[in-house]
């Protein structure tokens, strides 16, 4: 949720961590700040409001120079996005900051018991009790790390903390439970952060902290141990991606540039999945398919963007792979009793592998014995850790908080998954396999045919820049393709929009339909002429009733111009792989009206990109 870099070396510490908290701007921005180890103790700066605030209070009041540090953007959960709510936070004495990603539940508890102590907290937020906890068992002789040992064994909640003491001036402490925190590995120098963005400039070689560990980081080594101070085994890797991957590349928007990015995107996904004769080859599955012949149900988990993508993947595997597919939001699946068995396979689908709602399914699954696949576009995070197998998606790092190409490389994902299954249980014979991942290798240049005509959408959203409300409607995969269209207007554009299955309309929805009401309809190919020729029918009914009508449609259907005020065409694909097209242009149209309402589409009012607490 919210940014978090440390910083041990030679460099000038200042400039790291700032650099570092650009890069990690989405993941929270309602203030910032930064603590650094001084000759003459620490050294703290915060504001309220994005990052360009702290960055000129710094060249107001520059600090004194120094080689350690840490810095934070904050997304707020406890206390109001003030100057005193702001990370760092600091104990009675000054002498120890802490930064903190994440919630601390018990913190209630905690505070009002270091009050009754005499300690005097300044701010409304959970992560200042961390600061006071420090201070006491500090004072009774433990070293840094151990006292942030001790005090982690105390907390309930999930947290990334970073701690900084002056009385411990060349070393930077931290520590992560159901939170992210990565290790950056370099020559004389040494990182820590919320996402390898922000140390990508500096170095590629990193180090998975797992659950419950501790790591200690100076200029000359790192030391990882867990809460009760054991060593601990960590996974070292190298990050495929550098530093200009995370830039914008002339593009106005983050957001703008990964749109553009998705036929490379969606390639990279496929690359290294075809084996010999065209059989699929997924090694990362890592659950064998002995195993796969027995699952009689799938689940899938996930939430948000992700979720439409497993919605769209149960069309796929029940049609594929002949298997029953059910399809749960991640944050309510634990709490209804959900029936699972060894011969359940779940899939849990997260963009960053952080998302704390999916990670608490992909733990009640494991609980129930179920066997857990991951879905995953972020190496090294806890999804993957915590499955039987994964598929990461080769996305690449997506910075915008509203996911565009993270969810093709899902589609893509859950796609090649379905197939695998129809392979490995015998639904699907070998050539019918290999024909869907040729035609699955065309969908890169499809995308980039559908992402050349997108001027005249353009055009259209802005046209729209005034409307309050805007509604989706799709049938078969074209349904969660409208939702998805909803979400995206809802997210960049602050407005009213709903994604309804056109079936649906009679029973209730067509009541919304007046004068001039943008609606947004997802056609079948027409292939599936049953669906084709119902949706037409659902265009001609709000089309009836005054609606602007706004249509997606394959090219060369001209069944439908008679009924689009608008026509959208896409190049003709199969049905289970359309929404690989249709979801582009509602993409772009989403970034161009919220553009045109002045709107900062790569870090919504209110949102973070990665949801790391319940």
């Amino acid at each position: 949720m919210c940014g978090i870099v440390g910083y041990v070396g030679g460099q000038p510490a200042l400039d790291v961590v700032v650099e570092g908290l650009a890069r990690l701007e989405y993941r929270g921005y309602d203030s910032a700040g930064v603590a650094l180890v001084t000759g003459g103790g620490l050294a703290t700066a915060k504001r309220a409001g994005k990052l360009v605030n702290l960055r000129q209070a710094l060249e107001e009041e520059p600090p004194p120079a120094a080689t350690v540090g840490m810095g934070h953007t904050r997304w707020a959960t406890h206390g109001a996005p003030t100057d005193h709510n702001a990370h760092p936070h600091t104990d009675c004495s000054g002498r120890v900051a802490v930064i903190h990603n994440g919630i601390i539940e018990n913190f209630a508890a905690l505070r009002a018991e270091l009050e009754e102590a005499g300690h005097k907290l300044r701010s409304e937020t959970d992560t200042e009790a961390v600061a006071h906890l420090l201070e006491d068992e500090l004072k009774g002789g433990a070293g840094l790390a151990a006292a942030l040992r001790a005090v982690c064994r105390r907390l309930d909640g999930a947290f990334t903390l970073v701690v900084m003491s002056a009385d411990e001036p060349d070393v930077v402490v931290g520590a992560r439970r159901n939170s992210p925190l990565v290790v950056g590995v370099g020559r004389g120098e040494n990182f820590l952060a919320s996402d390898v963005a922000a140390f990508i400039a500096h170095t590629r070689d990193a180090i998975e902290l797992g659950q419950d560990q501790i790591v200690e980081l100076r200029a000359d080594g790192v030391t990882v141990t867990d809460f009760d101070g054991r060593p601990a085994e960590v996974t070292e890797y190298h990050v495929d991606w550098d530093v200009s991957a995370a830039e914008k590349g002339g593009y106005d928007y983050f957001m703008l540039k990964e749109i553009a990015e998705q036929p490379r995107a969606v390639a990279d996904t496929l690359l290294g999945r075809i084996g010999a004769g065209g059989r699929l080859s997924l090694d990362e599955m890592r659950i064998p398919d002995d195993a796969l012949r027995d699952i009689d149900k799938v689940v899938i988990v996930a939430c948000g963007t992700a979720y439409h993508a497993g919605l769209i993947a149960k069309y796929a595997i029940e049609h594929w792979a002949g298997l029953p597919c059910e399809v749960e939001l991640a944050h309510e699946f634990r709490y209804r009793d959900p029936i699972l068995s060894r011969s359940t396979l779940v899939i849990a689908i997260s963009q960053s592998g952080e998302t704390m709602d999916t990670l608490m399914a992909v733990r009640h699954a494991r609980e129930q014995r179920a066997r857990v696949l991951g879905i995953c576009n972020v190496n090294g995070s806890t999804l993957p850790r915590e499955c039987d197998g994964v598929l990461y998606t080769h996305a690449g790092p997506e910075i915008a908080v509203a996911s565009t190409k993270a969810f093709l490389t899902q589609l893509v994902a859950v796609y090649l998954i379905a197939l695998y299954l129809g392979q490995v249980r015998g639904t699907k014979w070998g050539d019918e396999v290999t024909d869907m991942v040729h035609l699955l290798a065309e969908m890169p240049d499809k995308v980039d045919k559908v992402l050349e005509t997108m001027e005249p959408v353009r055009a259209l959203a802005r046209s729209l820049a005034d409307q309050n409300c805007v509604l989706f409607l799709g049938r078969h995969v074209g349904f969660p393709v409208a939702m998805e269209g909803a979400l995206k207007l809802k997210e960049l554009a602050y407005m009213h929009a709903e994604g309804f299955a056109a079936g649906e309309l009679k029973h209730g929805p067509i009541a919304l339909i007046e004068q001039d009401l943008p609606v947004v309809v997802v056609v079948p190919p027409r292939a599936r002429e049953v669906l084709h020729d119902k949706i037409v029918s659902n265009i001609q009914e709000i089309r009836a009733r005054g609606a602007r009508t706004i249509v997606i449609a394959e090219e060369g259907d001209t069944s439908v111009l008679p009924y689009a005020d608008t026509l959208i065409s896409v190049p003709a694909v199969p049905t289970l792989l359309q929404p690989l097209v249709t979801t582009v242009p509602l993409q772009v149209f989403a970034c161009e009206l919220a553009t045109a309402k002045g709107h900062d589409v790569d870090q919504p009012r209110n949102l973070a990109k990665s949801v790391t607490v319940e």
